[in-house]
């Protein structure tokens, strides 16, 4: 994008008093289309003209222009089509005609970027990402020998979705077909073991890459009354991705097992597992847990992203302000910093970045987990095994005997795992660790009513930040709104004059939901000379919390409605996670 504005400022398109308009402005606006648009720095139907004509020369190519933001690149693809002569096709509002697809390797369709659309009795119409691809062109047409091909262009970014889409779909024809067929032998289903079918472990793949490609953060496989469904977790919410016969369940749940070394006999108990796979060059753990139920058994795969383990704090989505505020807690020597929420609210990936920012050649970092998510370097992670007798506790009384400088807790479940924690942070270890409560303050009343003794929790608190979700607002159908004014009582008193909301009207790119990826909202009480004596006092939480308020405490709803203000979310998104 850089280097498209860096053209027009060359060709005069757009001039440099109109980028310095942009900085000086306050709060500073960022160089980018949108934004010149908005500002009426530029004309949207000149600088659609002349995207095309550098597409057309070769100069620039269509994806490109997947990297415009705020922009509509629609219009832009459709003039390009009426200067290259050809057709503009949007492939979401057209049925692919399949048995064209399978005309031409997939190999191929992958190699140029490219999708077989229609056949009539005069040519083929093919869309490709790059028109000008003669060589592409030459090497289709040889495919299609008895008739010409046609040219059409389409988004990249459709493109590349529909490839994926349409190679699952290939890659499922059949298999059904393949696990009976290899589950039965003579009539009898049972007679050949689930593993030995290779078409379960090709359709549980199938499973996992169109989880992964969606972007989920879950997989759910669940026997009902007659089908096998299977469900992904998107941004936090549940979507059915696919459905079987009830036939279906029994390999498809066995080869699971196997493949995460569980007992597949075992159907009456809950038990858990993991394993390992690569997905497009990049590699995943999945956590696995089986619960039985009424029609079978419920199997839920966690997608762990090893990537994620190198996540750093600048980018897990904190408020400037939350971020300054538990980098200096985590910065101290010494002392307990508690990350709070509910399950699925970040808390793990907080602390996996925390651990990245903290982690030094000179200090002994030494994790304890249940289960270990991610696998770090420059630390020694510790797996709890309950079914041995290693818990919490007892692994946090032989880390002590380690010589640590810092310690990971991955979740306080009970008074002794807490005690310990305590004592260690009271004795010169660094400890982060979690805890399932609503927000900060209720951290410390939870603590107080564990068992804990007051003086010894007002001297190793140093800080306790508490989180939520949110979904992001859709960038590609994203709008300003007007709230109505019963959504608008509980937030006024947080917000400026004339404020703007936005909402995404829902798009093909977030599947019409108006959401897209999510964000973190959170708060971080640092406890304070004064806040550590109230504690020692046993101040009410009442009290607690009009002392932090007075000391600058951004509560999480303030925090919702901030970035809602921003932009990046919506006041019924804050409502859902979040309340006063």
């Amino acid at each position: 994008m850089v280097k498209l504005i860096e053209m027009m400022l060359e060709e005069k398109l757009i001039t440099k008093d109109a980028i310095s308009a942009l900085v000086r402005s306050r709060p500073p606006k960022k160089i980018s289309f949108a934004n010149l648009v908005a500002e009426k720095m530029i004309d949207l139907h000149s600088v659609e003209i002349y995207l095309a004509k550098k597409i057309r020369q070769g100069v620039i190519t269509l994806r490109h222009l997947e990297k415009i933001e705020g922009i509509d690149i629609t219009p832009i693809l459709e003039e390009v089509a009426k200067a290259l002569h050809m057709e503009y096709v949007d492939l979401d509002e057209i049925e692919i005609d399949m048995k064209l697809f399978s005309q031409v390797p997939y190999k191929q369709l992958i190699k140029y970027n490219i999708i077989p659309v229609e056949e009539n009795d005069l040519s083929v119409l093919i869309v490709f990402d790059d028109p000008l691809d003669m060589k592409a062109q030459d090497t289709v047409q040889r495919l299609f020998p008895r008739k010409p091909i046609k040219i059409a262009i389409a988004r990249p970014k459709q493109i590349s979705q529909h490839l994926q889409r349409l190679e699952i779909n290939e890659s499922i024809k059949g298999l059904v077909t393949d696990i009976r067929r290899d589950l039965t032998i003579d009539g009898s289903e049972n007679s050949k073991n689930d593993d030995e079918s290779p078409a379960v472990l090709k359709l549980i793949e199938i499973i996992i890459k169109s989880a992964i490609y969606a972007g989920a953060s879950d997989i759910h496989i669940e026997a009902t009354e007659k089908s096998c469904v299977i469900r992904i977790r998107v941004d936090g919410m549940l979507r059915q991705s696919f459905i079987f016969d009830k036939d279906i369940f029994g390999p498809l749940s066995s080869r699971m097992k196997l493949l995460s070394s569980l007992d597949i006999a075992e159907k009456r108990k809950p038990q858990d597992g993991r394993f390992s796979t690569v997905v497009g060059k990049n590699p995943f753990d999945f956590r696995v847990s089986t619960l039985p139920t009424i029609f079978g058994e419920s199997i839920v795969l966690r997608i762990l992203d090893k990537s994620k383990a190198m996540i750093k704090l600048v980018d897990a989505g904190m408020s400037q302000f939350c971020l300054d505020r538990f980098t200096e807690a985590i910065a101290v020597p010494y002392g307990i910093v508690l990350v709070t929420g509910p399950t699925g609210s970040g808390k793990t990936t907080t602390l996996y970045g925390a651990l990245n920012a903290i982690k030094d050649v000179k200090d002994k970092i030494i994790t304890v987990e249940d289960p270990v998510e991610y696998q770090m370097g420059g630390l020694q992670q510790v797996q709890v095994k309950a079914s041995i007798g290693l818990s919490f506790a007892d692994a946090l009384k032989s880390i002590l005997r380690q010589d640590p400088d810092k310690i990971m807790i991955g979740e306080i479940r009970d008074k002794e795992t807490l005690r310990i924690a305590i004592q260690a942070a009271l004795t010169g270890h660094l400890v982060l660790s979690t805890l399932h409560t609503n927000d900060a303050i209720s951290a410390v009343t939870r603590i107080l009513d564990m068992g804990i003794e007051e003086y010894l929790v007002s001297g190793a608190l140093v800080a306790i930040q508490a989180q939520r979700l949110v979904r992001k607002i859709c960038v590609y159908c994203k709008k300003s709104t007007q709230l109505p004014d019963s959504l608008l009582v509980d937030v006024r008193k947080y917000l400026p004059e004339n404020p703007t909301f936005f909402v995404g009207e829902g798009c093909k790119e977030c599947d019409h939901s108006g959401y897209s990826g999510r964000e973190m909202i959170s708060e971080v009480l640092t406890i304070t000379e004064t806040l550590s004596r109230m504690i020692a006092n046993n101040a009410s939480k009442e009290e607690m919390t009009k002392q932090a308020l007075e000391e600058g405490f951004i509560n999480m709803f303030e925090d919702g409605v901030n970035k809602s203000l921003e932009g990046k979310t919506t006041i019924d998104e804050i409502y859902r996670v979040a309340r006063l």
